[in-house]
């Protein structure tokens, strides 16, 4: 699977510019996925030396990206209206909706490939909903 990872508040404390402590578990999930054949792409806001801090301080870490802010490392941008947006099969980052799990968390919904609402089913959180017949709105 490709995932999508932003940095600040996500892998790390949200001290943006500066790059804050590292989240518990954080880079030791990433590369176990690494190691699982996944493709990490690190999807931020940062650019320029500040992007390179980052994605340094991760190589440091053992994380290591197959792109950067964009969908395959050789690709090019192209023009001035170049899209930021990128095709990945997993987004992890601490501004969706449900907020940012915990890394364990986080591994064991990839490594089942199961989505949030059947996690927490899983865990008895949640009671699994009936199905509606056709006519049900």
């Amino acid at each position: 699977m490709y995932i999508a990872v932003d940095f600040d508040g996500t892998i790390v404390s949200d001290r943006y510019p500066e790059i804050g402590k590292e989240l518990p578990f954080a880079t030791a999930t990433l590369r176990q996925l690494m190691e699982d054949g996944h493709k990490l792409v690190l999807w931020t806001v940062r650019e320029g030396e500040l992007l390179q801090e980052a994605v340094d301080w991760c190589e440091k870490k053992g994380v290591r990206f197959y792109a950067v802010n964009k969908d395959y490392d050789e690709e090019a941008m192209q023009g001035k209206h170049f899209s930021r947006k990128i095709k990945a099969d997993i987004f992890i980052d601490d501004r969706g909706i449900a907020g940012l799990p915990d890394w364990g968390t986080i591994y064991e919904l990839i490594k089942r490939r199961i989505n949030w609402e059947e996690f927490l089913i899983r865990r008895g959180e949640i009671d699994k909903p009936s199905k509606k017949k056709w006519w049900q709105f």
